[in-house]
């Protein structure tokens, strides 16, 4: 058996009690070198580890395939939720495997955010920026979602799209300056790196960044009656 497990944003705290348990039994745990350190504390000591970069993901899903085909029970294991922001890693596994796999959903970054900032995903559009290929479809979108009065929330492609990319090309786009943008890097604790406007998002941020671009236009509470 083979499972895809979303391991949350960084703290094992958010790791789901399933996705624990399928790690924890694992013959084999595979992923991103940051990922599976991060579960490290959850693998057995017999369990065999596959780690892997951009450059050797191919070859060492490969081998994690391999594994599978054996009958060993094995875990991939992806930062956040697989559907949010891993949906690319989660096609090249199942091309190593030859078949579909199930995957066991997580609390993504994104969620998290949601969560800090207080702000609903009725009136949040998230959209990611890690992955390969032609980004201008996903630049276009985020454009629109903009102007159409929605929030939202966005995690930088790390090599060459990071906050004060984005900022420079929605600014280019004619995006209004005066959005708040909050750059959250440690989204586990409580408080934004950075907090200003979209014209002054021009600082440098790790690449495990991930922001929120308010809108200007914030909806009313639809509750009726009196309010706290």
């Amino acid at each position: 058996m083979i499972w895809c497990i979303g391991a949350g944003p960084g703290d094992l705290g958010y790791l789901t009690g399933r996705g624990r348990n399928l790690i924890e039994e694992a013959d084999v745990v595979a992923g991103f070198t940051a990922v599976v350190e991060m579960v490290k504390p959850l693998i057995r000591k017999d369990c065999e580890i596959i780690t892997m970069g951009y450059k050797d993901q191919v070859a060492q899903l490969a081998v994690a395939a391999e594994r599978h085909r054996s009958g060993l029970k094995c875990a991939v294991v992806f930062m956040g939720d697989v559907h949010f922001s891993g949906f690319q890693f989660l096609e090249r596994v199942e091309t190593a495997c030859g078949h579909k796999i199930e995957t066991v959903p997580g609390i993504s970054s994104a969620q998290i955010l949601a969560s800090r900032g207080r702000v609903c995903f009725d009136e949040t559009t998230f959209i990611t920026f890690h992955r390969r290929g032609d980004l201008a479809p996903f630049q276009e979108h985020l454009v629109h979602v903009l102007q159409d009065g929605r929030n939202a929330i966005v995690i930088p492609r790390p090599w060459d799209f990071m906050p004060k990319d984005i900022a420079t090309f929605l600014l280019q786009r004619g995006i209004s300056a005066k959005h708040p943008v909050e750059v959250w890097e440690r989204l586990t604790q409580s408080e934004a790196a950075w907090r200003r406007s979209l014209g002054e998002c021009t600082a440098d941020f790790s690449d495990m960044s991930i922001l929120l671009i308010r809108t200007l236009q914030p909806m009313p509470s639809q509750l009726t009656g009196p309010q706290p």
